[in-house]
Protein backbone atom coordinates (compact mmCIF):
# COMPACT_ATOMS: atom_id res chain seq x y z
CA UNK A 1 0.00 0.00 0.00
CA UNK A 2 1.39 3.23 -0.88
CA UNK A 3 2.08 5.94 1.66
CA UNK A 4 -0.32 8.97 2.04
CA UNK A 5 -1.76 11.60 4.08
CA UNK A 6 -5.82 11.36 3.91
CA UNK A 7 -8.65 13.34 6.07
CA UNK A 8 -8.76 11.05 9.33
CA UNK A 9 -12.47 9.06 9.44
CA UNK A 10 -13.99 8.25 13.01
CA UNK A 11 -12.41 4.47 12.33
CA UNK A 12 -8.80 6.02 13.27
CA UNK A 13 -10.14 7.14 16.59
CA UNK A 14 -8.49 4.52 18.38
CA UNK A 15 -5.44 4.79 16.54
CA UNK A 16 -5.33 8.57 16.85
CA UNK A 17 -5.82 8.18 20.66
CA UNK A 18 -3.12 5.67 21.11
CA UNK A 19 -0.38 8.03 19.66
CA UNK A 20 -1.27 10.67 21.57
CA UNK A 21 -1.44 8.99 24.81
CA UNK A 22 1.85 7.24 24.21
CA UNK A 23 3.80 10.70 22.79
CA UNK A 24 2.62 12.78 24.76
CA UNK A 25 4.01 10.38 28.31
CA UNK A 26 6.99 10.05 26.32
CA UNK A 27 7.34 13.64 25.33
CA UNK A 28 5.81 15.48 28.12
CA UNK A 29 6.30 13.53 31.31
CA UNK A 30 9.59 14.67 32.08
CA UNK A 31 8.76 18.40 31.07
CA UNK A 32 5.55 18.59 33.58
CA UNK A 33 6.71 15.98 36.09
CA UNK A 34 2.92 15.03 36.89
CA UNK A 35 2.35 11.86 37.14
CA UNK A 36 -1.36 12.50 37.78
CA UNK A 37 -1.71 14.10 34.33
CA UNK A 38 0.23 11.15 32.78
CA UNK A 39 -1.47 8.35 33.57
CA UNK A 40 -4.62 9.80 35.06
CA UNK A 41 -5.89 12.27 33.00
CA UNK A 42 -4.69 11.24 29.76
CA UNK A 43 -6.28 7.69 28.98
CA UNK A 44 -6.88 6.61 25.56
CA UNK A 45 -10.35 5.98 25.71
CA UNK A 46 -11.15 9.96 27.15
CA UNK A 47 -8.82 10.93 24.18
CA UNK A 48 -10.64 8.84 21.93
CA UNK A 49 -14.00 10.30 23.04
CA UNK A 50 -13.10 13.92 22.55
CA UNK A 51 -11.71 13.47 19.04
CA UNK A 52 -14.07 11.73 17.68
CA UNK A 53 -15.98 15.15 18.21
CA UNK A 54 -16.57 16.52 14.55
CA UNK A 55 -15.41 19.48 14.88
CA UNK A 56 -12.13 17.64 15.99
CA UNK A 57 -11.63 15.16 13.75
CA UNK A 58 -12.50 17.54 10.72
CA UNK A 59 -8.96 19.16 11.27
CA UNK A 60 -7.18 16.31 11.42
CA UNK A 61 -5.01 14.42 8.67
CA UNK A 62 -3.35 10.64 9.22
CA UNK A 63 -0.01 9.76 7.39
CA UNK A 64 -0.81 6.29 6.57
CA UNK A 65 1.63 3.65 5.23
CA UNK A 66 1.69 -0.43 5.14
CA UNK A 67 -2.16 0.14 6.57
CA UNK A 68 -1.00 1.70 9.33
CA UNK A 69 -1.45 4.96 10.80
CA UNK A 70 1.77 6.63 11.86
CA UNK A 71 1.66 9.53 12.59
CA UNK A 72 -1.57 12.53 12.57
CA UNK A 73 -1.42 16.81 12.26
CA UNK A 74 -4.17 18.81 13.30
CA UNK A 75 -4.60 22.74 11.30
CA UNK A 76 -6.75 24.51 11.95
CA UNK A 77 -7.01 28.04 9.62
CA UNK A 78 -3.37 28.18 8.79
CA UNK A 79 -2.34 27.08 12.50
CA UNK A 80 -0.68 23.57 13.18
CA UNK A 81 -2.36 22.57 16.25
CA UNK A 82 -0.79 18.95 16.62
CA UNK A 83 1.68 16.96 14.97
CA UNK A 84 2.28 13.65 16.14
CA UNK A 85 4.46 10.57 15.22
CA UNK A 86 4.18 7.14 17.04
CA UNK A 87 7.20 6.45 18.75
CA UNK A 88 8.24 3.56 16.96
CA UNK A 89 8.01 5.37 13.59
CA UNK A 90 10.00 8.28 14.62
CA UNK A 91 12.78 9.42 12.24
CA UNK A 92 11.57 8.13 9.17
CA UNK A 93 10.37 11.44 7.34
CA UNK A 94 6.58 11.14 8.22
CA UNK A 95 6.42 14.53 10.79
CA UNK A 96 8.32 15.94 8.18
CA UNK A 97 6.44 15.31 5.10
CA UNK A 98 2.76 16.37 7.48
CA UNK A 99 4.73 19.59 8.13
CA UNK A 100 5.21 19.61 4.42
CA UNK A 101 1.71 19.30 3.57
CA UNK A 102 0.46 21.78 6.06
CA UNK A 103 2.48 24.21 4.62
CA UNK A 104 1.59 23.54 0.99
CA UNK A 105 -1.82 22.25 1.52
CA UNK A 106 -2.92 24.70 4.25
CA UNK A 107 -0.18 27.47 3.63
CA UNK A 108 0.31 26.80 7.25
CA UNK A 109 2.36 29.64 8.65
CA UNK A 110 2.27 29.40 12.84
CA UNK A 111 2.51 26.93 15.77
CA UNK A 112 2.96 27.15 19.56
CA UNK A 113 5.13 24.56 21.14
CA UNK A 114 6.35 24.22 24.41
CA UNK A 115 9.49 26.12 25.66
CA UNK A 116 11.34 22.94 26.97
CA UNK A 117 10.76 20.70 23.90
CA UNK A 118 13.94 21.50 22.70
CA UNK A 119 13.93 18.78 20.36
CA UNK A 120 10.76 19.85 18.97
CA UNK A 121 11.83 23.43 18.63
CA UNK A 122 14.69 22.31 16.43
CA UNK A 123 12.32 19.94 14.21
CA UNK A 124 10.20 23.32 13.13
CA UNK A 125 13.05 25.46 12.58
CA UNK A 126 14.34 22.44 10.36
CA UNK A 127 11.15 23.15 8.69
CA UNK A 128 10.96 27.04 8.13
CA UNK A 129 9.30 28.43 11.57
CA UNK A 130 11.01 30.68 13.72
CA UNK A 131 10.46 31.18 17.42
CA UNK A 132 8.99 34.88 18.19
CA UNK A 133 8.84 36.97 21.27
CA UNK A 134 5.15 35.77 22.15
CA UNK A 135 4.79 32.92 24.60
CA UNK A 136 1.90 32.12 27.42
CA UNK A 137 1.96 29.91 30.25
CA UNK A 138 0.29 26.67 29.20
CA UNK A 139 -3.49 26.19 30.61
CA UNK A 140 -2.71 24.69 34.25
CA UNK A 141 0.62 24.31 34.09
CA UNK A 142 3.99 26.48 35.34
CA UNK A 143 5.38 26.10 31.86
CA UNK A 144 5.56 28.39 28.81
CA UNK A 145 4.68 27.73 25.22
CA UNK A 146 6.66 30.46 22.51
CA UNK A 147 4.56 30.75 19.30
CA UNK A 148 6.46 29.77 16.46
CA UNK A 149 6.30 31.68 12.89
CA UNK A 150 7.20 31.34 8.91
Amino acid sequence: MKDMIRKATIEDISRIAEILVFVKRMNYRSIFNDDSVSFGEIQVLSVAKEYSDPEFLNDIWVYEADGIVKGLIRIVDREIVELYVEHFFQGQGIGAELIEFAKKEHDANCLWVLEKNTSAIRFYQAHGFNVTDTKQLEEGTPEYKVRMER
